[in-house]
């Protein structure tokens, strides 16, 4: 029985063997074609199709626009060797300056190119001091200045030639500092000192220079004996 079971299994490997390969076909058994014949009999004169290239675009036609089409913004340049932004000249101040200095600092600057720099209208403040005076001659001026040594006093003359002979114990740029001061001289055992106005708002001039590129430095070089010794710096 086992024998007979091997050799249907023989014969039947065989016979599928035999039907896959189409070698049962002239007897109308073999597997369907996996071919799709039917794709190829749909072809129409397949014997006439010919590959063409298409022809180069022109380059002049390449680069102009459609119309109706906005043309296209230039790019930024961004490589190294591209030229740098223009900076503005850099703006430059002095003062202030007094009526006097403004004079011989308007006359100095004619030789600047016009509309390069400007005498712009500003206000000195005024200056109070503790003052003592005045006196009577200089032997009592003396007296005084040695009074103010052993006490540990700093003096000094006033700037101001009315007030002479006198002697002026701190200059302050307020009168309410100017008082505090004179207090603190009290406790020391300064009694006679005051408080005054050494000089009044006076009217005053800043010369402005709004754009000094490197052009006009070395013309503005020229103006230093006539800033009185005040410094360029820049704008506020």
């Amino acid at each position: 029985m086992l024998r007979l079971l091997v050799v249907v299994l023989l014969l039947a490997n065989a016979g599928y063997y035999a039907w896959s390969q189409g070698l049962l076909r002239d007897w109308g058994l073999a597997p369907a074609e996996q071919a799709e014949p039917q794709r190829l009999q749909q072809q129409l004169r397949p014997e006439a199709l010919r590959l063409v290239l298409a022809p180069a675009a022109d380059p002049a036609l390449a680069t102009e626009p459609a119309q109706g089409a906005q043309p296209a913004e230039p790019a930024a340049a961004t490589s190294e060797g591209a030229a740098p932004a223009v900076v503005a000249g850099e703006c430059l101040q002095a003062g202030v300056f007094d009526e006097g200095q403004a004079d011989v600092l308007r006359r100095a600057a004619e030789a600047l190119p016009q509309g390069s720099w400007s005498l712009e209208p500003t206000t000195i403040a005024g200056r109070w001091m503790v003052y003592m005076g005045r006196f009577a001659d200089g032997e009592a001026l003396a007296r005084k200045r040695a009074e103010l040594r052993e006490r540990g006093v700093p003096f000094d003359r006033p700037s101001n030639p009315a007030l002479e002979p006198g002697l002026s114990l701190g200059r302050f740029s307020t009168e309410e500092a100017a008082q505090r001061g004179l207090s603190n001289l009290t406790v020391k055992g300064v009694r006679t000192a005051r408080v005054m106005q050494e000089r009044p708002d006076t009217p005053g001039y800043t010369l402005r220079l709004p754009a000094v590129d490197d052009a006009l430095r070395a013309q503005v070089e020229a103006l230093r004996p006539a800033l009185a010794g005040k410094t360029l710096r820049p704008c506020v």
